[in-house]
């Protein structure tokens, strides 16, 4: 009889998958998988070859309107983080800081995301933040410490701030983190 195997032929030794840790069920990757494979990983790519295609097809400050007087693609560099912050602190300090916080935030949300069980409103919100955090720190890295900015939302002269395909996964991730809070504060009550 092989070693390790029992009478009927089935293994003696459990497989490690099926080993309970500390009393708690073996941990499920697929969540994690999907959530970075399928959309932070995508979102980032997107992200990154949007940014090299205005920057290799346009002259800095070009502006090409895509709807009159409502939506333009603006190629700008922004050496601050969101809205300009931070714009005026001296550069090395600024690329240093704002470098610093986006690998932070990006080792958080891996970790979330590495303890998610399934995937929920919450998780899948995360992944996008991951995105925009992991898009905009390649560009700090790879870019002289300046994101690429390129959507210019308008009505007119009135202009929102030019931004990226991974401060939109940002922004609609934090909105969405909001609405899961709400949603299931609403289910406990």
């Amino acid at each position: 009889m092989p070693c390790g195997r029992r009478r009927d032929g089935v293994s003696a030794f459990p497989e490690p998958s099926m080993i309970d840790v500390g009393g708690r069920p073996p941990r499920k990757w697929r969540p994690f998988g999907i959530l970075v494979g399928l959309i932070a990983l995508p979102l980032v790519i997107i992200d990154q070859l949007s940014k090299m295609y205005v920057s290799n097809h346009m002259v800095l400050y070009e502006s090409i309107p895509v709807i009159p007087n409502w939506f333009d693609i603006t190629y700008t560099r922004n050496p601050g983080a969101a809205f300009s912050l931070f714009v005026n602190l001296p550069p090395a300090v600024r690329s240093l800081m704002l470098c610093a916080l986006s690998i932070i935030a990006c080792v958080v949300l891996v970790v979330l995301l590495a303890r998610t069980e399934e995937i929920t409103l919450t998780s899948f919100a995360l992944a996008l933040i991951l995105a925009g955090a992991a898009g905009n720190l390649i560009d700090r890295g790879l870019r002289d410490g300046r994101v690429i900015d390129f959507i210019r939302v308008h009505y007119y002269d009135a202009s929102y701030p030019i931004f990226n395909v991974a401060d939109s996964a940002i922004s609609v991730g934090v909105a969405l983190v909001i609405l899961a809070n709400f949603l299931s504060k609403k289910e406990t009550v």
